[in-house]
């Protein structure tokens, strides 16, 4: 007997993968194979398990990848201070070369034909998906339902789910949900409300950020420590790299930190408008940059600043596995060795307050920046230093 050919299903176990995966069974001779990534999402192992068995699905896959994510992803990321168009800390786009990696692997194990997602014909994810696949596994077959298939709205979507008794999640109001995506790094919500950039985005939408008006009037205070310019502990603690982002999320989104509401340019053009929460991102981006300056030469951290919007700009239109994007990449690790010490925070409603910082590098010089110490600085030099840079001027 022949064997069914296989298809590899990036499945959340919600709407709009459940609706992909009845209509991959329906249009494709295939076994469909779901496949989903814990990368720190609030996943419901049961609810992904039974959707897919309802379908007849004898494959479910659900991969711890947290600390792979964190450790080889986000830090890379942190590392690079990267930041795209000012404000977004690109946590769904770091999210998804890994994903792709993952299911690539995945498919091949199977000997699976082809792979499958849920993005958007409109937005980001399906090219850092794609590029993600083509990287890992180039011969193997694409299927990306919203660019081929009939269905033309959300509404023709959830028709599609009542007619086979697809279950339609609810929002915290009774509606049909948001767009959202969550990591450990973060959680987007977008659609909707949102959709309007002269609309106010609603408190009930915020998933892991308490508003700074109803944060503690108490400030919180933790120290991050920094190991080749990575953090490694909380408070003199060791913790792996989820834990310790973890960590991090608590904290800040208690006190109201990391919440940003953008309207970015997606990489097809079309401009998009979403909330975005980063709490725990959000101290490490403020944490590595202070640790930073008290460890490298200002050369050194200058030409990071120069290629971050570059680096950043890779990052968010899905070119992580890029050769331009790892050569920046080892510009940004160059000196990342000198990167060590601790700083601390203080967090308070919504700010994030660098309170001091400790390290045993010689890079920041007591001596030199010293108002009652002139022995260590030669000040005679700065008159020709001036001198000279005023002829460049003309």
């Amino acid at each position: 007997m022949k064997l069914k050919k296989k298809i590899v299903l990036a499945y959340s176990g919600g709407l709009d993968t459940s609706v992909i995966l009845k209509w991959l069974q329906e249009n494709y001779n295939a076994e469909v194979i779901c496949y989903t990534a814990d990368i720190g999402q609030k996943i419901d192992r049961k609810k992904i398990l039974n959707n897919a068995k309802k379908f007849g699905v004898k494959n479910i896959i659900i991969q711890d990848l947290k600390d792979e994510f964190v450790k080889n992803y986000v830090y890379p990321m942190i590392r690079g201070h990267a930041i795209y168009e000012g404000v977004y800390l690109l946590g769904t786009s770091i999210a998804r070369p890994l994903i792709a990696k993952d299911q690539i692997r995945i498919a091949k194990k199977f000997k699976a034909f082809a792979v499958s997602h849920g993005a958007t014909g409109k937005g980001n994810d399906q090219i850092r998906f794609e590029l993600g696949y083509h990287y890992f596994g180039p011969k193997i077959k694409v299927l990306a339902p919203w660019r081929i298939w009939k269905l033309k709205s959300r509404t023709d979507l959830i028709n599609y789910a009542k007619k086979h008794k697809i279950e339609i999640p609810k929002d915290k109001k009774g509606a049909p949900p948001f767009s959202v995506d969550d990591n450990l790094f973060h959680t987007s919500t977008e659609g909707k409300v949102l959709e309007n950039p002269k609309n106010a985005a609603p408190e009930f939408i915020f998933q892991r950020t308490t508003s700074p008006e109803k944060a503690s009037k108490k400030p919180s205070f933790v120290t991050i420590d920094f190991r080749n310019s990575d953090p490694v502990g909380i408070n003199g603690k060791k913790l792996s790299p989820s834990k310790l982002l973890n960590k991090l999320n608590q904290l800040a989104g208690k006190n109201g930190i990391g919440r940003v509401d953008l309207v970015e340019n997606r990489f097809i053009g079309i401009k998009s408008r979403g909330v975005y929460e980063t709490p725990g991102g959000t101290l490490l981006i403020n944490a590595h940059r202070a640790i930073e300056s008290v460890t490298l030469d200002k050369e050194t951290m200058h030409k990071k600043d120069q290629i971050m919007p570059r680096y950043a700009e890779l990052i968010y239109n899905g070119y992580w596995f890029s050769k331009e994007r790892f050569k920046l990449q080892k510009i940004i690790d160059l000196k990342k060795n000198k990167v060590n010490g601790s700083v601390k925070i203080k967090l308070y409603k919504g700010n994030v307050i660098i309170q001091s910082r400790k390290t045993t590098s010689l890079a920041y010089s007591l001596k030199k920046v010293s108002f009652e110490e002139n022995k260590t600085f030669n000040k005679s030099n700065v008159e020709r230093f001036i001198n000279y840079h005023k002829k460049k001027l003309r």
